[in-house]
């Protein structure tokens, strides 16, 4: 880990415990965490090999309507069932959820507020410290009456989701912002450092669909918002404020990872290249512009925005001026990291058959 990642994981962990001890700006604590978070997402995504696995045109095309789906199943669910109901079983399945993410991806700030201190992940500073057998052997649990399903685990795995046990089983009991701004944390990064779009065509895809979607859900119908309002689970972070009408304000998941792993494919490109971050700073430039639109619009109108209908626009815009300016259209439109997979793959197994 370099060390402006160090830092930033720093600033993250300071910001994310900061309303504990003093007043911080709402406003400027959402625009912070999610430039952060982005930022720790993304670095996190560089990996030695490329992703095995990307999204495809068709899968950008039909996600909006599958979120469509899904959200207005989510708003019917809350109109015709016992919302205590619903958040029970929310809960439960977010419980488990948590634990995997503290236990594999949450950085050094998120194990030191489990009351854990490692280097990176837990897993890989524990993995050290226990026999080869527990990280190697794969324990095979498989579902009753569902023998078909199936669950693979280490022992090293197992201890290393004891902490993530205890913290989710606080965020069950308690429900505290902390608890859930942690876990929200961690999702988040886990979906930038492992979701690829695979090209940067497929990305533009998903964002101008999804752009189109918060429009919709969030000006024309009251289902967003309501959602939004009603769903107690890690799906949004929470920003203390100092108005008891308006305790909390609000930023979804989705504001961040969607656009972040956007911006990480960005990095990923300038990585591929042997250059400097060039094109992943004009889009983390339009990202946090995107979300400082959305504050200030939101604070002029007083009303929940679809932060999208800024970010997107941002995003794109940004990186697209910058690679006109430089003429590298065609090679940014021809990066594709399911072919980079593909090839890598092809390469090593032709000289396996030398050997």
């Amino acid at each position: 880990m370099k060390n402006h990642e160090r830092v930033a994981n720093l600033a993250l962990a300071g910001l994310t415990v900061a309303p504990l001890v003093v007043k911080v700006d709402p406003n400027l604590n959402v625009i912070l965490t999610a430039c952060l978070t982005v930022y720790v997402g993304c670095y996190r995504s560089v990996k030695a090999t490329p992703p095995s696995e990307t999204m495809s045109n068709e899968h950008a095309m039909r996600f909006p309507l599958v979120g469509s789906a899904m959200l207005l199943s989510l708003f019917l669910l809350f109109k015709f069932v016992s919302k205590d109901l619903v958040n029970a079983v929310l809960t439960c399945y977010f419980f488990v959820l948590g634990i995997v993410a503290l236990s594999y991806v949450l950085p050094v700030w998120a194990i030191l507020l489990s009351i854990i201190c490692c280097k990176a992940t837990l897993l890989p500073a524990i993995r050290r410290f226990l026999p080869n057998h527990w990280n190697e052997d794969l324990i095979v649990w498989r579902f009753p009456y569902f023998r078909s399903l199936e669950v693979e685990f280490t022992r090293s795995q197992i201890i290393a989701g004891i902490p993530g046990t205890f913290f989710c089983a606080w965020y069950a009991s308690q429900k505290h912002w902390l608890a859930n701004n942690v876990l929200g944390l961690a999702f988040c990064v886990q979906g930038i450092e492992m979701l690829s779009l695979g090209s940067f065509k497929t990305g533009a895809i998903l964002l101008c669909g999804l752009f189109v979607y918060d429009i919709f859900w969030v000006f024309f119908t009251p289902v967003m918002v309501s959602v939004a309002k009603s769903f107690d689970a890690p799906i949004k972070l929470l920003f203390p404020t100092a108005d008891s009408a308006r305790p909390f304000s609000m930023l979804g998941l989705g504001d961040i990872v969607i656009p972040g792993i956007f911006v990480a494919l960005a990095l990923r490109f300038d990585v591929s290249r042997g250059k400097k971050s060039q094109y992943f700073n004009s889009a983390f430039l339009g990202y946090a512009v995107g979300v400082v639109l959305t504050i200030i619009v939101m604070n002029w109108f007083q009303a929940a925005q679809p932060a999208l209908l800024y970010i997107v626009p941002a995003v794109i815009g940004f990186l697209a001026v910058h690679c006109i300016w430089n003429g590298d259209v065609k090679q940014l439109l021809a990066f594709d990291e399911s072919k980079t997979a593909t090839s890598e793959d092809d390469d090593a197994t032709s000289s396996k058959k030398v050997e």
